[in-house]
């Protein structure tokens, strides 16, 4: 047989050997990829059912307020760290691409959840007196606020870790949620990312912790991750 044309047979064999793993590597990674895609926005979902029981949860208790002390609902309210949690789930998966139509849903679900916690806390501090700090942070990822909010929600969270008792609430800005637009409207917020609620007051552009602490200065009253730590067990 012409040499030449086993030189030819085999390095289309090669070619075809290498193509086919390189299809096998890419197919295995992408079944991966969507696979625990898929596990996140499972878990997600149940963080979302925990969380919304919680907060139905708390609702009914208010209307038990009368024939129960406040220190009965206040040891069952939704921890804010769960919140934050949940939240970081919902950044990881929008980061991968993954499913929109799907993210889109979990972030709807998940607005829904942070207005309701958002106003049951604050009957909750209005009538039982309970010290609480809300921040309401609006965000965009349409690309006009890349840097800047992805600074702020970095010093969100490490205010979040320093301050246990901070409850901080974060919206996309454009997701189109028709409680979430109410929101927006009733605190008259402009279409300027990053965008901070703080006391009734509003705050455009990064604000950074020291900036946020001088904004509020009852973070002092509370309790500190490093206090809540220090403290003995009972």
């Amino acid at each position: 047989m012409d040499p030449v044309v086993n030189t030819r047979t085999a390095r289309w064999s090669s070619y075809l050997v290498a193509f086919l793993i390189t299809a096998l590597i890419f197919a295995t990674a992408l079944y991966a990829s969507n696979y625990f895609n898929d596990q996140r926005i499972a878990d997600v979902r149940s963080t979302e059912d925990d969380i919304s029981t919680q907060i139905l949860s708390t609702e009914t208790q208010f209307d038990l307020l009368t024939e129960h002390s406040c220190t009965d609902v206040t040891e069952n309210v939704t921890p804010p760290s769960e919140m934050t949690s949940l939240g970081s789930e919902l950044d990881y998966l929008e980061a991968q691409g993954g499913n929109q139509q799907e993210i889109t849903s979990l972030k709807s679900m998940y607005s829904l959840l942070e207005i309701k916690d958002y106003l049951a806390m604050q009957e909750l501090a209005q009538k039982c007196g309970q010290k609480s700090v809300f921040i309401l942070y609006f965000y965009s990822n349409n690309g006009d606020c890349t840097t800047a909010c992805e600074e702020q929600g970095y010093v969100l969270t490490q205010l979040s870790s320093e301050y246990p008792g901070l409850r901080v609430y974060s919206f996309d800005y454009n997701l189109p949620v028709g409680a979430l637009q109410t929101l927006i409207s009733i605190d008259n917020v402009q279409d300027t990312m990053p965008a901070l609620v703080i006391n009734g007051k509003n705050y455009y552009g990064f604000q950074s912790i020291t900036a946020i602490e001088k904004i509020l200065p009852q973070l002092k009253t509370l309790q500190t991750a490093s206090s809540t730590q220090a403290t003995p067990a009972k």
